[in-house]
């Protein structure tokens, strides 16, 4: 059985030869597996590609891509989809967090029957920013992505062939692969895994970054459209409670003077909830613009031991 392993790779000219090493060591000691590495740097401006291509002279199973910019952790994700052609595909970070010694823990327990097998971290070894972002992305992948009741996702995931052939037919510029895994199949399985220290550096995701990730969400979702529906419902209607009230309190009390205060607080309240609203469509306007005009998804401007047309 052949398993693909796509690692998306950002200024990781230090960790990058380690990690093919032990993924290709671990294998060595399981009968009955071969693998290949489809490695994709993503716009890195240090010695990571040269370090692929060393890797790729040394190695004929590692492959490599060097995108022509930075596209993003998902799109060189799905890049390196695209060259993959193992009957099953992993897919791992490139600082050894995801740790090599745990592979074939997802491998076996996807052979039990399921379409696509995430590792969990019952102890997680991250900053605390990343870790709240992690708790909100758990919250909030549940309502706007589709995600299983009882399914906890990662970074660390094996897929079938099968899902892989569906998820590289996502062509958009702004692809998040989890959420495309839930359109494909919900026969989804789960299997702990240790959680290792970063073995070199610092993460990339600024909070910045980490925020325009979960804008992605949005690509996969009319959630925030009923939101921003339902919010200016609940303005409107309170706007014309108000309304109302101050009618009653004048009918009640005629010499009562309307305060410009209180006007300019609910004209601040309802323009602010209008200007939310109109952000928010927006948001999905740009996106769709975008798609419009064929903003590309990856570019590849050069590869290492891989044939000119990608697997299909």
């Amino acid at each position: 059985m052949l398993v693909s392993i796509v690692i998306p790779c950002y200024y990781s000219e230090n960790t990058i030869r380690k990690e093919v090493e032990m993924i290709l060591d671990e294998f060595s000691r399981h009968d009955g597996y071969e693998c290949e590495l489809v490695l994709a740097n993503d716009g890195s401006k240090d010695g990571t590609f040269a370090e692929i291509t060393s890797l790729a002279a040394d190695y004929p199973n590692v492959h490599g891509l060097d995108l022509m910019r930075n596209f993003g952790q998902h799109n060189a994700l799905m890049a390196a989809l695209n060259y993959a052609k193992g009957d099953l595909i992993m897919g791992m970070d490139d600082d050894l967090q995801t740790h090599p010694s745990q592979m074939f823990k997802l491998i076996d327990r996807i052979q039990e029957g399921f379409d696509l097998v995430y590792g969990i971290y019952p102890e997680v070894k991250n900053s605390a920013l990343k870790n709240l972002t992690s708790k909100l992305n758990r919250k909030t992948s549940r309502l706007m992505l589709n995600r299983p009741k009882d399914i906890e996702s990662s970074n660390f995931w094996i897929i079938t062939k099968a899902v892989r052939d569906e998820v590289i037919k996502h062509t958009a510029f702004n692809p998040y692969v989890d959420a495309i895994f839930y359109r494909v199949t919900h026969n989804i399985g789960m299997v702990p895994v240790e959680h290792f220290k970063r073995d070199y550096g610092s993460s990339g995701y600024t909070f910045r970054k980490l925020l325009r990730l979960w804008v992605t969400y949005w690509n996969f979702s009319v959630v925030p459209l009923r939101i921003s529906f339902i919010l200016g419902l609940v303005a409107s209607l309170g706007g014309l409670a108000l309304v109302i009230l101050i009618i009653i309190n004048k009918l009640l009390n005629p010499d009562m003077i309307v305060g410009w205060s209180s006007m300019m607080c609910v004209m601040i309240l309802l323009f602010g909830a209008v200007l939310m609203v109109i952000g928010i469509v927006g948001e999905y306007l740009g996106k769709i613009i975008l798609i419009l005009n064929d903003t590309p998804q990856f570019i590849v401007r050069n590869t290492v031991n891989i044939n000119k047309e990608k697997d299909s």
